[in-house]
């Protein structure tokens, strides 16, 4: 299961993505932690975040969801193991390889 991007994790957020990211700042005040008002915060979102916050779902298939959840309260899920080792294979030839910039 291949949850994120783990080159991101390795580097620690040394380089974070900028690409369609949206920035929005906060009209009101916020509280500092002692209690008084300070300056108001900027926030900036990635493509996927803005996307996120305007409603748009993306690749989501609740048809298949529910099935493989019907399955798995049924007990008839199976698990391929064949599959999950090739991906497993797959991911690692990626962390592995040097990224190549434009």
């Amino acid at each position: 299961m291949k949850i994120g991007n783990p080159l991101d994790k390795a580097l620690g957020g040394i380089a974070p993505r900028t690409e369609g990211a949206t920035t929005t700042t906060s009209s009101s005040k916020a509280k500092s932690s002692d209690g008084g008002i300070g300056q108001s915060a900027t926030v900036t979102l990635s493509a996927a975040a803005a996307g996120l916050m305007a409603g748009q779902a993306g690749d989501f298939d609740a048809g298949k969801v529910s099935s493989v959840k019907q399955s798995i309260d049924d007990g008839t899920y199976e698990v391929n193991a064949e599959v999950i080792a090739d991906k497993l294979i797959s991911n690692a030839r990626d962390l592995l390889q040097p990224r190549q910039t434009a």
